[in-house]
């Protein structure tokens, strides 16, 4: 046995290192804080009914990102500030965080006001963000969220310490200010990689490739829905008239189950966040869903509903 295997079977029976398990801790003791948990419940008293009153804002859908950018423009935002106080850091290390003779603001101080312009920005879509999260997802995004808030805050104090002329302090703060704002950028990655938060629940539903019986025509009447699961896909049927509706049941944005949602004309509610779904084409009617729902193409077949798994663009027409 080489060396190399020999360390890798040591390490195998070693069981994982902590090297590779100390986030998985970390975050498991976060989602235990009970200070996080009562903070949570008392900021949600309070910002939960402001956000059900302005749900259907066209502003608030805007700043879930919506229909239109297809993905929350909040991971967006946020490269904006980690980027301006990164220059800024750099402009402190050579130097170069002083006015010119004209009596100007420094380059690093201009750098330092632009990133808590768009970190304004930044914060009041997380927000936004964050009230449509439930469980142990809102609670650590809450945590990130007061990470964002403290880098803000020592950036704003930098600020005010560079405007002041006091470069020592200012520099000082900025480096901590990044340094939370990491903490902060780390805490929103497992949100998003380790959590799957504002995902696309349905990116990767496919099938069944060929026709498959899902219920009986009689089990469905007119104006009537269920969720059923066809070859492992969970979906949403629902009739009206001659015409059966085939949807993903999964909602794309937090993966709520449609089947449970009310349906008004042909949309559909998510019962979770209420996004609305057209379940003619699948089509966003209101957000804070990003990507539409897949929807199957249904048939009814020797007393059957019967469903497949969608087909090219280009076949649909002639399916």
């Amino acid at each position: 046995m080489s060396g190399t295997d020999h360390q890798r079977g040591a390490a195998t029976s070693g069981g994982p290192s902590r090297l590779t398990t100390w986030h998985h801790e970390a975050f498991s003791a976060v989602e235990r804080w009970k200070w996080l948990h009562a903070l949570n419940d008392r900021v949600s008293a309070v910002t939960l009914p402001l956000y059900d009153r302005y749900r259907g804002n066209l502003a608030v859908e805007l700043m879930h990102g919506g229909r239109w950018a297809g993905h929350s423009v909040h991971a967006a935002l946020s490269d904006l500030p980690i980027g301006l106080w990164s220059g800024t850091l750099v402009l402190d290390m050579f130097g170069k965080d002083r006015a010119d003779d004209g009596g100007r603001m420094d380059p690093a101080a201009t750098l330092s006001a632009a990133g808590l312009v768009a970190a304004a920005a930044t914060i009041a879509t997380g927000v936004t963000d964050w009230n449509v999260s439930d469980g142990d997802d809102r609670r650590v995004g809450l945590f990130h969220g007061l990470l964002n808030l403290a880098g803000s805050a020592l950036q704003a104090a930098s600020l005010a310490a560079r405007l002041s002329g006091h470069r020592p302090s200012a520099r000082a703060l900025a480096m901590t200010s990044m340094t939370v704002t990491a903490a902060a950028g780390f805490v929103g990655g497992h949100l998003v990689q380790g959590k799957a938060v504002m995902v696309n629940r349905v990116a990767t539903t496919t099938g069944p490739s060929r026709w498959v019986r899902a219920i009986a025509e009689t089990d469905l009447a007119d104006g009537a829905s269920t969720g059923v699961v066809v070859e492992g896909r969970q979906i949403l049927l629902h009739r009206d008239g001659e015409q059966v509706h085939a949807l993903d049941d999964l909602c794309s944005h937090a993966g709520g189950l449609l089947s449970r949602g009310e349906i008004t004309g042909c949309v559909v509610a998510c019962p979770l966040h209420e996004s609305l779904f057209d379940l003619r084409d699948g089509h966003i009617v209101r957000g804070p869903a990003h990507h539409p729902q897949p929807v199957l193409p249904t048939r009814i077949r020797n007393g059957w509903i019967e469903v497949r798994g969608s087909q090219p663009r280009s076949r649909r027409a002639t399916t």
